[in-house]
């Protein structure tokens, strides 16, 4: 399988710990032994929490496990005018609307029904409640606003793939198959995901699927925690008519207590193994690998 192009997409907001060594790693071994090509992304959209130093930090720890990874490497903060196009593009199509809620008024209005009922919680956050939803259609010609998150409207996204299900393969152990969604699916346990928020004028959701199709990545290779979102991604695919990779949603490397590693665990980044002498190979065992 020559053809097949995988990524790892980390964004430089803290050291990398385990849970990123063994995604990057089975992303690279999925590409080498396919006789295909493994892609570096740096997602650092996020510009008031990214550190140039972190970003470099990446790069020292990957070189060190011994990943090799095609150049240049892909920065989302230099893809904002993509970004800006493809929501231009969403919005003349009045898919689009704009929304001045906080999480406050969403929880409010979920709430509002029934006093201390639980929050539906969808692979985008809390499931919106339609508040800001237009019921008349986007004025062509005007540009969708800056001062305001921009929501996907999600009825008039699948009227305009005019299907009742989407899907995708999956290849990792949890689901593997073909994994469909119904419209009914999308309404109720999705919503009107946020598609550019007000802050960074785009969100992971767009950013991801318009990167990986720019950089032509067949096997999109991470964690199981993203399995639900991929659901968002496929749609997205249909709207801009982009492809939709194969999945493979890796396990989540876990404490001793069983949780999910993250950035501010520190105890587990790869640095301080590097400091306490550990090898790559030592890091490929820790992860089973």
């Amino acid at each position: 399988m020559a053809g097949l192009v995988t990524r790892f997409a980390p964004s430089p907001t803290g050291p990398l710990h385990l849970g990123h060594a063994y995604s990057a790693i089975v992303a690279h071994d999925m590409a080498r032994d396919a006789g295909g090509q493994f892609l570096l992304r740096i997602e650092d959209i996020d510009r008031s929490r990214c550190r140039a130093e972190w970003e470099t930090q990446i790069y020292d720890d990957l070189r060190w496990l011994g990943l090799t990874w095609a150049t240049p490497v892909m920065r989302q903060s230099t893809r904002l005018p993509a970004y800006q196009t493809a929501l231009d593009g969403l919005w003349a199509r009045g898919l689009l609307f704009a929304c001045t809620c906080t999480r406050r008024d969403i929880e409010a209005a979920l709430t509002a029904p029934q006093e201390g009922a639980t929050l539906p919680i969808g692979p985008d956050g809390l499931i919106y409640p339609g508040t800001c939803r237009p019921t008349g259609d986007n004025a062509p010609d005007t540009p969708p606003p800056t001062q305001a998150a921009l929501r996907l409207n999600i009825q008039r996204a699948l009227q305009s793939c005019a299907t009742d299900a989407l899907s995708f393969t999956e290849t990792g152990a949890a689901h593997r198959g073909l994994i469909t969604t119904d419209a009914r699916h999308y309404r109720d346990l999705i919503g009107d995901i946020v598609l550019a928020r007000r802050d960074m004028g785009t969100s992971y959701h767009l950013s991801v699927v318009l990167d990986d199709a720019a950089q032509g990545v067949t096997h999109v290779v991470r964690g199981e925690d993203l399995f639900d979102a991929t659901r968002i991604h496929v749609l997205l695919q249909c709207l801009m008519g982009l492809p939709t990779p194969v999945y493979h949603h890796h396990r989540l490397i876990r404490d001793d207590a069983g949780k999910r590693l993250a950035k501010r665990d520190d105890a587990r980044a790869l640095s301080k193994y590097r400091a306490e002498g550990a090898t790559p190979d030592d890091i490929r065992r820790m992860v089973g690998l």
